[in-house]
């Protein structure tokens, strides 16, 4: 019956498909086998018992025999269910039951395979197949170790150029960075064919290119460095890039492109974030300095503030105290000063300095720091340095001793260490003597200069800077042939001795060889490419061979070298104005004026081209500041009053000119002017000043023909006096690279003569 029973239900579950469905081509896709539904083997208590018991893996049971388990409800195709059989008792795929074979199913449960129907266990973890076999062992060739080895030679070029940096080495360091650079391109084509572009190593392709932007910096290649640095910026894959703006702000100012430094400063600023202060600082005090190199001395308080107010150092404040004595704030240039002082120092702790606010330690600190006992360790320490096999090295500390007073302005210390170290062997005495040479040469005293000169030469025959001292005491006592000989001797021992170069080209520029004077000056151009003293000497010989535009070109390249030095830019105006290019003199006046605004002889010129411009405001402010710097000069002040009355402004001219009456009542000039501008504007003041001036034109009469009579008697004597002040008194200190500015003579100057014959409405202007 169970055999029977079992067959009527296999037999239920045949659908027999009608007659009329024969045409239809979708028929039977809806179908669904019951024995893959996996709806509801949770609530399969047999199947859950083989899952978690060795139940499972006993041998299955042949399809032939009846299944006796409890059955369920089948789901059919169209959604009906009858009862399915347990996965103990349910007939297996593709067995034969009743001699008719069940159809196979494309479709494979996990873990169930033909191997069961042979009496193979359930192992759906293939646990029974032994431990996996070895991992094969990678090919050396392959991409991926092609790849990895390629990316370590590239990190070692990276290393190895840094440490060719550190060592000083900087053509060898930019040469393994530019070697890391081309690795690392190949490198990323590789990868590209191996893997996806998501793979790279970002940040490799950023270490290389960052070193080797670095490398560009410090090798002075600054175009190449800003491109690399470019490279970086604008790829918005490599996180937190902008702060290397900085970086190019810094390259620009070593270039001296301002405006663009205090651009990127200012891009690179933006990219901190606010809690990064001490970078937000540092940027601020770049910022602060380009600005002063600018000359842009209120934006540069505008930072320097703001740093102080944040985070106050050294640096800040003393700089914040120089602008404001730049702009001529005295009260606020008080004030940076008293926070200045209140800035600790910032310089490392010893067993002298009290780390303490006890005062009492302090005192003590104070006391012991000269003491006996510090003089005494003082020394044994040279004592024993001296003792050892050191020897040599105690008479260089002893001369680095003399070396620091220098530095510190301590003159008497310096000599009397000198002056022990002169009775010692030839190469300490030579050495010492030649320190006393140079110490009593710049304090004007040329005989000891020269004795001690010739001490340190019979010394030692072969040292150039004893042989150059000599050649300057020499040189200062005229003799300029002996003292070209010394310079020639200093440059046999050592042809790189600069300033024995440097003097013997002053020296035939005194004695007019204009010629070998500059073939000196063009060899030390060529050790010294960016020398500012160097290029002014060439361009002042060429002044003096009367070849201007040469002069000109080559001060151009003094101020791209030093573009904020004022006596070169007045120079270059001095030229231009010879040359007539106003506008250009002009501008280089200009600028001259805005860097250094006390010297007399730009103002002048100034003044007097906004006088033949006829803007006669902007020349007032000029003469007005001419008059701060000369009180005692009459003529500025007079030129104010001129200029207020040629601007129509006769109220401020009369009280002008009654202000310099004032200050000078025995100037007739003056006094004419008041005259003729009281009577023309009808005051009654006229009468008055009119007495004065006859008063002193009397006066000025007496005097002349006192003056007259005096020459007479003594006409040849003042000849002699005057020929012998006619000759040359410039004199070039052969020191060292010294730049020899001749005083700068505008071509526009105002005298009192001037004023002498001046009418009211026809104002003499300076020639």
């Amino acid at each position: 019956m169970k055999f029977t029973n079992t067959k009527v239900q296999m037999m239920q579950n045949v659908h027999l498909a009608p007659e009329t469905d024969e045409d239809d081509l979708y028929s039977g896709y809806n179908d669904y086998n019951p024995i893959y539904d996996i709806e509801e083997l949770e609530n399969d208590a047999a199947f859950q018992q083989a899952v978690r018991t060795s139940h499972g893996r006993r041998p299955p049971i042949t399809a032939k025999i009846s299944s006796t388990a409890v059955t369920r409800p089948i789901a059919t195709g169209y959604g009906s269910k009858t009862s399915l059989a347990s996965s103990i008792g349910r007939p297996m795929t593709g067995a034969i039951q009743d001699g008719v074979t069940r159809p196979m199913t494309a479709v494979r449960a996990a873990g169930f395979t033909k191997a069961a129907l042979r009496g193979s266990a359930f192992d759906p973890l293939s646990q029974s197949r032994g431990p996996a076999s070895p991992l094969e062992a990678k090919k050396k060739d392959s991409p991926e170790e092609k790849i990895k080895q390629l990316e370590k030679e590239v990190n070692e070029l990276v290393e190895e150029s840094c440490i060719a940096n550190s060592c000083g080495d900087l053509k060898l360091a930019l040469e393994k960075a530019k070697d890391a650079g081309r690795k690392e391109r190949v490198l990323v084509r590789q990868r590209e064919q191996v893997t996806t572009p998501e793979n790279i190593n970002l940040d490799l392709t950023y270490s290389v290119l960052f070193n080797l932007a670095s490398q560009y910096s410090v090798n002075e290649m600054y175009a190449e460095a800003l491109n690399t640095y470019q490279v970086i910026v604008k790829n918005k894959m490599f996180s937190n890039a902008g702060i290397l703006k900085m970086n190019m702000g810094n390259i620009y100012l070593k270039q001296r492109n301002y405006s663009k430094a205090i651009k990127f400063y200012r891009m690179a600023l933006d990219q901190v974030p606010s809690v990064n202060k001490q970078m937000r600082i540092k940027i601020m005090q770049n910022i602060g300095v380009t600005f002063i190199q600018a000359g842009q001395y209120s934006d540069a308080i505008n930072s320097y503030e703001h740093i102080m107010s944040m985070a106050p150092n050294l640096k800040a404040g003393y700089n914040l105290t120089i602008c404001y004595f730049a702009v001529g704030d005295r009260e606020k240039m008080k004030k940076a000063f008293q926070k200045l002082i209140t800035v600790p120092l910032e310089i490392d702790e010893d067993k002298y300095i009290s780390p303490s606010d006890d005062p009492h330690t302090n005192l003590v600190t104070e006391a012991i720091k000269n003491d006996h006992l510090r003089q005494m360790e003082r020394e044994r320490c040279v004592e024993v340095v001296k003792a050892s096999q050191y020897v040599e090295l105690a008479n260089d500390l002893e001369i680095n001793k003399a070396v620091t007073y220098l530095r510190q302005k301590d003159y008497n210390q310096a000599v009397e260490i000198l002056k022990v170290l002169e009775k010692k062997d030839s190469r300490v005495k030579s050495a010492a003597a030649t320190n006393l040479s140079a110490l009593y040469y710049m304090g004007k005293d040329f005989a000891q200069a020269s004795s001690y000169a010739d001490i340190a030469v019979n010394s030692d025959r072969y040292n150039p800077a004893a042989l150059t001292n000599k050649g300057n005491t020499v040189f200062a006592n005229g003799d300029y042939e002996k003292a070209a000989e010394f310079y020639k001797e200093a440059l046999r021992n050592d042809s790189s001795c600069t300033e024995a170069l440097y003097n013997i080209g002053l020296t035939y520029e005194k004695l007019n060889r204009l010629d070998e004077a500059l073939d000196c000056f063009l060899k030390l151009h060529a050790i010294l490419r960016n020398s500012a003293e160097v290029l002014y000497q060439i361009a002042n010989i060429y002044e003096l061979m009367e070849n201007p535009s040469q002069a000109i070109e080559w001060l151009m390249q003094v101020v791209s070298v030093i573009p904020t030095d004022p006596q070169v830019l007045s120079k270059l105006g001095e030229l231009y104005d010879r040359e007539g290019d106003k506008s250009q003199a002009f501008q280089y006046y200009y600028e001259s004026y805005r860097y250094f605004p006390c010297n007399i002889e730009v103002i002048e010129w100034l003044g007097a081209y906004y006088i033949d411009t006829q803007f006669w405001e902007k020349a007032i402010q000029y003469f007005e500041r001419a008059s701060l710097i000369q009180p005692t000069q009459v003529k500025w002040q007079l030129m104010v009053a001129s200029c207020f009355r040629r601007s129509g402004n006769y109220q401020k001219a009369l009280d002008t000119y009654k202000d310099t009456h004032r200050k000078f009542p025995e100037n007739v000039e003056c006094l004419r002017f008041l005259v003729r501008l009281c009577t023309d504007l009808g005051l009654k003041d006229a009468q008055e000043y009119a007495r004065k001036l006859k008063r002193l034109e009397k006066m000025k009469e007496i005097r002349e023909q006192r003056i007259k009579s005096g020459r007479d008697g003594s006409g040849g004597s003042r000849g002699k006096r005057e020929g012998s002040a006619s000759g040359d008194a410039s004199y070039v200190d052969p020191l060292g690279p010294q730049i020899e500015r001749p005083k700068t003579a505008a071509k526009k100057r105002i005298d009192e003569d001037d004023f002498a014959d001046e009418e009211l409405g026809d104002d003499l202007l300076p020639e």
